[in-house]
């Protein structure tokens, strides 16, 4: 996958440049890749990026909404504009906790390239390109407000499936070790999940294993944050009454370690 960037007035998009044309302004940031620069002016598709994908009323106003998830950000599902068999996931980015009463939806601006959207993406597409189950990007909006931005993220929806927390009450032993298995190859990679939970892990119709919701993750080297991801995902279990599922997701991880 190759990503470019456009500016339009004071919205920055960094987006999948295989599928997308721009419109825009191009952008030419500090140690921007070769392949990321070459991207530009070239497209597989006729259809431009739009700033306005980012805002969910503009979904609504086109009856393109197809249905929302849960939590704070109140993710919707959309029907794609350039292909009506595929459905796109459009997540707002929402702060939690106290300062959310006050401020739950602008940050502290320092750069583009620092913006927890543009972050997300990168890494998600670095992930997507290396074979691991993510879902595939499709592009990172922010738009600055003096100093402070908000911020989207557009990926492609897993359709049909489900969150780990809603299959807990029926897995088996073989889903639960394919969990643990799929965490193990992200820990190989280096991938450190700040919030490893049974809601960011997603089961398709298929019994795949995916791992969603990437904001503040970042690649490092082995270290105790691997035991700390694993020790977030049991506390969710328990919260989901399902504390009995971690032998067997910790069985699944050790195998792919010794494999």
């Amino acid at each position: 996958m190759q990503l470019a960037t456009f500016q339009k007035e004071k919205n920055f998009i960094l987006y999948d440049a295989e599928r997308f044309c721009d419109g825009g302004k191009p952008l030419e940031p500090p140690g921007i890749g070769a392949q990321e620069g070459a991207a530009r002016g070239r497209c597989a598709s006729s259809m431009p990026l739009e700033p306005r994908w980012f805002f969910p009323d503009y979904w609504r106003e086109r009856d393109a909404v197809t249905g929302e998830a849960p939590g704070r950000g109140a993710s919707l599902f959309l029907t794609a504009p350039d292909r009506p068999d595929e459905q796109w996931v459009l997540r707002p980015y929402r702060r939690g906790g106290l300062i959310a009463r006050v401020n739950d939806a602008h940050y502290l601006w320092t750069g583009r390239e620092r913006t927890r959207a543009f972050r997300e993406l990168r890494l998600t597409a670095a992930l997507h390109a290396k074979g691991l189950p993510v879902p595939r990007p499709v592009a990172a909006g922010v738009w600055q407000h003096g100093f402070t931005y908000q911020a989207a993220l557009i990926t492609v929806r897993l359709t049909g499936a489900r969150a780990l927390a809603d299959c807990l009450a029926d897995a088996d032993a073989a889903l639960l070790e394919r969990v643990g298995a799929t965490i193990r190859r992200f820990h190989d990679s280096g991938l450190d999940h700040v919030d490893l939970n049974a809601r960011n892990l997603l089961v398709t119709p298929g019994g795949e294993v995916f791992l969603i919701d990437l904001d503040r993750c970042r690649l490092r080297q082995p270290g105790r944050w691997q035991a700390g991801n694993l020790s977030r995902l049991e506390r969710s279990l328990k919260k989901f009454g399902a504390s009995a599922s971690l032998p067997a997701i910790l069985a699944g991880y050790h195998d792919k370690s010794d494999g």
